[in-house]
């Protein structure tokens, strides 16, 4: 499935058209795992406005280790998913007590990390560190989904497989991190979830599913399971103009 022109044509692309990031072509590893975490399941635009507000607060891990769980959740209210600061928080402390207050570079000891798996992991060795290790979340499943025609559910165990061995497959060597910072602006800008913009990719002739007519039914997915619905009540306390608030537990509702 390897096809070097296919490489060759998408980093030209990138080349002339990536999007200028504030975590982009930073010179500290730190940033760029920050710039990961944030950006799981939230939308770019909204990221970077805060991202610019952590690396003020926070510049440098050994300062994220140093900080209160309370600052740190403050930094990231109206994020959402608190998990994610809170793995941060504590990520921070075991890179600064097992590694220095440097970030490991392979992505076998990224992924030891609270909060980093093998997605996260990938993204930031190969962007950070430069290392030839593949990233593969939903834009880029979907992307290579459709460049290769993969008939496959995403998100199942045999198509999940499928789509790593795709995506380490294509990967050129010692240009990881432009490769797959490509797709997923490939898959933001032109390769979208609906009427994906065939007409402006790089690679439409190179693309299997536009070839056979499938990028519309591309990536399949397994049938969704129906949404549980649950009832809970609340009350508003408010007393002399002050509303009382209780922080959630660090683990369930």
């Amino acid at each position: 499935m390897t096809t070097p022109s296919l490489q060759t044509r998408l980093l030209a692309w990138y080349h002339k058209n990536k999007r200028t990031l504030p975590w982009r072509d930073h010179p500290d590893a730190y940033a760029v795992w920050v710039s990961e975490i944030m950006l799981q399941q939230t939308r770019v635009e909204t990221v970077i406005p805060y991202f610019e507000r952590w690396m003020r607060l926070f510049p440098t891990v050994h300062a994220l280790a140093d900080a209160s769980e309370h600052e740190v959740l403050n930094a990231w209210e109206g994020l959402g998913y608190y998990s994610r600061a809170r793995n941060l928080h504590r990520a921070a402390k075991v890179i600064v007590s097992d590694y220095g207050g440097e970030l490991p570079g392979s992505a076998a000891d990224l992924v030891k990390l609270p909060g980093v798996g093998r997605y996260t992991a990938g993204a930031i060795a190969s962007i950070a560190f430069g290392a030839d290790e593949p990233a593969l979340d939903g834009n880029l499943k979907r992307v290579y989904a459709r460049l290769f025609d993969v008939a496959e559910a995403v998100d199942s165990p045999r198509g999940e497989k499928l789509l790593w061995e795709v995506a380490r497959g294509n990967l050129p060597g010692g240009r990881a991190g432009d490769f797959n910072q490509c797709l997923m602006d490939l898959g933001s800008a032109i390769c979208l979830p609906k009427n994906p913009r065939c007409l402006l990719c790089p690679v439409m002739d190179l693309c299997k599913a536009r070839e056979n007519g499938t990028q519309e039914l591309r990536p399949v997915r397994k049938p969704k399971k129906s949404v549980p619905h649950h009832v809970h009540a609340a009350g508003v306390i408010v007393r002399r103009g002050k509303v009382l608030l209780a922080r959630r537990p660090s683990k369930g509702l």
